[in-house]
């Protein structure tokens, strides 16, 4: 089984008003926690790693082989895209490519838009040699991530097309009032410009960054102007962190690793299972 590009799962997803989830690999054990919730539930999954974490984990090469081989092992018969998540540079996002990757994201968000285009275009022309889908990123999403803090720059829309329709990319995340990490208080979407953009980027789909903590409501409202693709970092963690936390509390002289970490992966498993009933994408494998 060889791993999924986006190109053929966004434009369904943005049309029939579903999202698939992005959940991120923190160790593997979350990659193999996330197969078995898609593999029920038949959802499409995306397993992301984020750029900075993709050494500590062994490098590009070691995540792609070692997601495959899991995929193989366990009898996985849904859509699975291996994404990299942040891209730091081209050459980053040419590095996943030639590993395996079947989906990259180049962040240009903190550069001009000239260097954004210029260095996104770039990318996509390499990934497209090999049917790799391009996700690109403009405005500034709020909040942490990978020890990373930044306030919301929301995107203009003006610039959103021009970024599209100049490299050609197959999926956009537009800063739009979500951040990464934990909320402080309820998130503030910007749904009217949220609906302008998606129905002027047709076919081009929207990626929620930051979708842990958003409140149902406002994740529903969001697939139906536009947001195909939704990541889930924080709450699989933190769901990770409690289960864990208080098997130790009730077992505090246990030394049985598997039974320890089973406790935080069946965790993990749940809160996918649960987004994935609430992005629609149950039964779209």
């Amino acid at each position: 089984m060889t791993f999924v590009s986006l190109k053929e799962l966004m434009p369904e997803a943005k049309k029939n008003h579903y999202a698939l989830g992005q959940f991120n690999i923190n160790t593997f054990q979350w990659a193999e926690a996330a197969l078995r919730a898609a593999e029920k539930e038949k959802s499409p999954v995306i397993l992301a790693s984020t750029d900075r974490i993709v050494d500590y984990l062994g490098g590009f090469k070691l995540i792609a082989a070692t997601t495959k081989k899991m995929v193989e092992e366990m009898g996985i018969t849904i859509p699975v895209v291996l994404h990299l998540d942040h891209g730091l540079s081209v050459e980053r996002c040419k590095e996943a490519v030639d590993a395996g990757y079947s989906s990259v994201m180049y962040d240009g968000s903190k550069l001009s838009l000239e260097e954004n285009i210029a260095n996104t275009k770039e990318v996509v022309g390499y990934a497209n040699r090999q049917h790799v889908s391009v996700e690109a990123e403009i405005g500034s999403v709020g909040g942490t991530e990978d020890g990373i803090t930044s306030g919301i720059k929301y995107a203009d829309p003006n610039e959103c097309y021009r970024l599209v329709e100049e490299t050609g990319v197959d999926l956009l995340a537009a800063a739009l009032g979500s951040v990464h990490g934990v909320y402080q208080g309820e998130p503030k979407l910007a749904f009217d410009l949220m609906q302008e953009i998606s129905d002027n980027l047709n076919e081009v789909a929207l990626a929620l960054h930051g979708g842990s903590g958003i409140p149902a409501h406002q994740i529903v409202k969001a697939i139906e102007y536009g947001h195909a693709k939704i990541n889930v970092n924080t709450e699989c963690n933190q769901a990770w962190t409690k289960a864990v936390s208080k098997y130790l509390e009730q077992h505090p002289d246990s030394h049985k690793i598997p039974e320890i970490m089973t406790t935080g992966m069946n965790a993990i498993e749940k809160v996918v299972t649960e987004k994935m009933h609430l992005f629609g994408s149950s039964n779209k494998a």
